[in-house]
């Protein structure tokens, strides 16, 4: 995968936002050696930042510090970029955690998995990889976690019936142990499992292990992800077909027909104020989209266009249904380690969870190529790599530790805002992280996403899931798909991957193999959508002969080596901050994998060394 999806990623995250030709140009010049470019006066910042094209197509490149004022704007905008994947996170865990009628616990989830992101974006940005990328809930975790939900002992109890005149005092007195077990439950499987990500991290095994993993591997793995979400998506979208399709029609009109259109926008320069063309529906579809359609409901809502009743159809389109969740949330809440209990363990929960750890891992390696080159950096080098994917094990073991019910991992989506706004300075993101954590210290901002009505999330799912199946069927690009034995592979993977996770759920009573442990594994392993398409994906691409020009493992090394000849060699902007120096004085620091070699001392000087 180190070798693999960088020009594949570009084109990815670029079209995920409607790039248009020139934005294609401007990622692809960012191969040419970037410049530093100073900080711009506080007077015409604003301006060029957002509009001006300079010569070296990028404002400002990986290691520049924007204005302080820039930083925040564009920081701001890489939140919201992300807003709709990480939101999307705790809605879906509502209901298999038991908690779709409990807003004050899904209000703080949604603050805690916003905390934990930005928390997690600043150690990325900081020691990690040092690429401009934002971490934040990852779908990869969803297929395992919903899968050991699903297990007999994780279902929720029927809220229709009445509760047993025995039942036990403490359940009695407090109703959110019936959620706080089932979250426990998967802070353990994500703490444990994201050890496999820290090892592959530090040791440098990470290489090794994605020598065997072709995009035959990876296609029916992330294309698993997306298909197996259909379910959720179906159940938000059918309380209101209406306003779903409102939705999607809505993103579709602002992230594809509108992307060319610039809209005109008013900076004060020179002590007068200038127009100048930003391109804010390209940036921001989802966001317009979601919502433009809630407003809509908020209306047919205020004038009693909407059912009254429950039991009637389009009534989860109303806005006021969970009015309440905004007026009992605290002002500031704080998300700690353990807010939920001390974290569960089983085995079975384990090993499901670490087929979501290496689907991620497989995702974020194509990220880092994508992100340096549009950031204006030279190809991550194998020590970056190594030390990205190890942080990001770290990030998953903070969620788990402060109970997001998630992990983490790179976003694409804001990888294509540094090719559309040519800032691809660190210190953005890292302002980005730090926004991430004060917005998500608000109860009440954090309960306000928790009235979007169920259509509008459904329609935001079918748009969001269905991209998630087409980013793992992209990963073709490079395989002979005239070739009956890759047809085959894929085939059978994807289709697998669809019908034993059904049969199994079907049939769960007939996993009887007389021990309770084994039971649960089995049941876990095989109704995980994704591990059944990546696993025979992968097994059967390393084991049925064919050549590397088949498999489309010849195009993929040719694309990364032609694009790093066009690179600068100074690798400087990934070195760690202040410790540089030191760590060059002794030898023994250069067999760390995760450490760069010894350098020049000429080298070591140019690193930038604050941010």
């Amino acid at each position: 995968m180190h070798l693999v999806q960088q020009d594949q990623k570009i084109d990815i995250v670029l079209k995920n936002q409607g790039a248009t030709d020139s934005m294609f140009e401007i990622s692809d010049s960012s191969h040419s050696p970037v410049k530093p470019v100073k900080a711009r006066p506080c007077t015409d910042g604003l301006e060029e930042g957002l509009g001006q094209k300079l010569e070296n197509n990028l404002m400002y490149s990986i290691s520049d510090r924007p204005p302080w004022y820039l930083c925040i704007l564009l920081g701001f905008q890489h939140y919201i970029l992300a807003f709709g994947g990480i939101l999307a996170i705790p809605l879906i865990l509502a209901e298999p955690l038991c908690i779709k009628e409990n807003n004050a616990a899904k209000s703080q989830l949604i603050s805690t998995i916003f905390f934990v992101s930005g928390v997690c974006t600043i150690l990325q940005t900081t020691l990690g990889t040092r690429l401009p990328i934002l971490q934040g809930g990852t779908f990869t975790f969803i297929t395992p976690t919903l899968a050991i939900l699903s297990l007999p002992k994780w279902r929720c109890p029927d809220a229709s019936a009445a509760p047993h005149h025995n039942a036990t005092v403490s359940v009695l007195a407090d109703s959110d142990e019936v959620w706080k077990t089932r979250i426990r439950e998967i802070q353990g499987a994500i703490l444990v499992a994201s050890t496999l990500q820290l090892v592959l991290g530090l040791s440098g095994l990470v290489g090794l292990v994605l020598r065997f993993i072709g995009p035959l591997a990876i296609a029916p793995t992330i294309n698993l992800i997306g298909l197996s979400l259909f379910i959720q998506a179906g159940q938000k979208s059918g309380t209101h077909w209406g306003i779903a399709a409102l939705t999607v029609g809505l993103i579709f009109l602002f992230s594809q027909y509108l992307s060319k259109v610039d809209v005109p926008l008013i900076a004060y320069k020179d002590k007068k104020w200038k127009v100048f063309q930003y391109p804010l529906f390209k940036l921001f579809s989802a966001l317009f989209g979601m919502c433009g359609a809630w407003l809509i409901c908020f209306l047919l809502t205020y004038f009693n266009a909407l059912p009254s009743s429950p039991q009637e159809y389009g009534y989860m389109a109303r806005t006021d249904i969970n009015l309440d969740a905004v007026t009992s949330a605290a002002w500031f809440y704080v998300p700690y380690p353990g807010q939920w209990g001390l974290p569960t363990v089983s085995l079975s929960s384990v090993l499901g969870m670490t087929a979501g750890v290496l689907a991620s891992t497989m995702e974020s390696i194509g990220d880092y190529y994508a992100c340096a080159r549009l950031s204006g950096a030279p190809p991550p080098p194998t020590h970056a790599i190594n030390r990205g994917i190890a942080v990001e094990g770290i990030g998953c073991m903070l969620a788990a530790l402060w109970g997001s019910g998630n992990g983490t991992t790179s976003y694409s989506q804001n990888i294509a805002a540094l090719g559309i706004t040519r800032v691809g300075s660190r210190l953005v993101l890292q302002t980005a992280g730090l926004l991430m954590i004060f917005l998500g210290l608000f109860g009440k901002f954090s309960a306000i996403f928790i009235t979007i009505p169920d259509p509008v999330i459904g329609g935001m799912f079918l748009v969001m899931f269905g991209m998630v199946a087409a980013v793992g069927i992209s990963n073709l690009q490079y395989v002979d798909l005239n070739s009956s034995r890759n047809l085959l592979i894929l085939g059978f993977s994807t289709f697998s991957g669809l019908v034993l996770p059904t049969w199994f759920h079907s049939n769960s009573a007939m996993i009887n193999t007389g021990i309770k442990e084994l039971d649960q594994l089995i049941m876990i392993l095989f109704t995980t959508h994704m591990f059944i398409g990546g696993f025979f994906g992968f097994v059967l691409d390393n084991t049925i002969p064919g050549t590397d020009e088949e498999r489309g493992i010849k195009s993929w090394r040719k694309a990364v080596h032609e694009g790093s000849q066009t690179h600068s060699a100074d690798l400087s902007c990934y070195n760690l901050p202040f410790c540089t120096n030191y760590l060059q004085r002794f030898k023994l620091f250069q067999y760390f994998p995760f450490l760069p070699p010894l350098k020049s001392q000429e080298q070591v000087r140019t690193c930038s060394p604050v941010h």
